[in-house]
């Protein structure tokens, strides 16, 4: 099998506040192939955003601080990399879809001109992603990577393109902002693509046009996607594989068929109980008692212990393992190894 495009193995991050250190990833392993997207769901706090972010050495240190682990990327560990090297891969092989557009677009400069800046920057690395002759110059280029921001701005659905390359982002709705953001990191063809709440912002039509928008970047271009969400439907419609966290942990991950159709821990049950459907009846919805745990102090053994139904003693001993259950479906919950070990006794 190819090495992979990106693998993190024990991976764990530390944050400082006045209150103490927060251990907020606690032991991640993560692979993401070319071809496969990848839905990263949990409930708020559960690290999901970190996960991401941390791909790219975007978080600051202090009071970011990692405490073990790799961050491979085609095989070079991100955590080891100056990072010189790390800021000429942003954008150009590994694109972020931040998840506030308000904040991740400068007010002072036209939508145009900051796709056209992304664009030349990306065609720095790939020539090929303007489509213009290799000695072109500099007017030629920035011409073609004006037409390119227009192309990619009507793939995202934002009527009259090439006029609103002229706007600024005040000018956009909140919801265009966002298929802005979606258009910057799609224009440099990544490798990687990194997604946070990419459609929270969006109404249903918008949201599809850009879910097959990414899975059709996917199939074209081989690429890996990342997609961090709580939406499980979204998930189930976009993704190939998912893992879901609960407080830094990954407690299942696995082809999405059999994660969703055979959930193993229970958190990932609690939270599929918490989708309605057209047979729940009004009053019948089930919700998930309690709240993420603090962080500085997390529960001993499993963080999800505190609120599991099916805590018994041991649970709060240790950490428990991840169990491969097959066909690439793990649990990390000690019922599941009970389980197992019953089946195969």
């Amino acid at each position: 099998m190819d090495a992979p495009l990106l693998a993190i193995r024990d991976l764990h991050l530390t944050m400082s506040s006045f209150d103490g250190e927060a251990h907020v990833l606690n032991g991640i392993e993560l692979t993401v192939r070319r071809g496969e997207i990848w839905g990263l769901v949990g409930e708020s706090g559960c690290g999901k955003s970190l996960t991401g972010l941390s791909i790219s050495r975007l978080l600051p240190s202090p009071p970011a601080r990692y405490l073990r682990g790799e961050i491979r990327f085609e095989g070079r560990d991100m955590l080891k990399l100056p990072i010189s090297a790390v800021v000429a891969l942003r954008g150009k092989k590994i694109g972020m879809i931040f998840q506030d557009p308000t904040t991740n677009l400068n007010p002072a400069y036209r939508i145009g001109e900051q796709l056209v800046d992304v664009a030349l920057a990306a065609a720095s690395h790939d020539p090929t992603i303007l489509d213009c002759p290799p000695r072109a110059g500099r007017r030629e280029r920035k011409r073609a990577a004006r037409r390119l921001a227009a192309a990619m701005l009507d793939r995202v659905g934002i009527p009259n393109p090439e006029a609103r390359l002229d706007n600024y982002p005040h000018e956009f709705s909140g919801g265009m902002r966002q298929r802005v953001l979606i258009a910057m990191a799609l224009i440099g063809r990544p490798d990687l693509l990194i997604a946070d709440e990419p459609t929270t912002a969006l109404d249903v039509s918008v949201q599809a046009q850009i879910l097959k928008l990414l899975k059709g970047t996917v199939a074209d271009h081989d690429i890996g996607v990342i997609l961090i969400t709580h939406n499980l439907g979204v998930v189930a419609q976009t993704c190939t594989n998912v893992a879901v966290m609960y407080a830094g942990n990954i407690v299942e991950s696995g082809p999405v068929a059999e994660v969703i159709e055979r959930p193993a821990h229970p958190y990932t049950r609690a939270l599929m109980a918490a989708i309605p459907t057209k047979e729940t009846r009004r009053g019948a919805l089930q919700g998930l008692g309690g709240t993420v745990p603090n962080l500085i102090a997390p529960p001993p053994g499993c963080r999800f212990a505190p609120r599991c139904p099916l805590t018994i003693p041991a649970c709060t001993r240790a950490l428990p393992p991840a169990v491969d259950i097959g066909a690439g479906h793990t649990a990390a919950c000690i019922r599941v190894e009970e389980e197992r070990a019953a089946v195969h006794a």
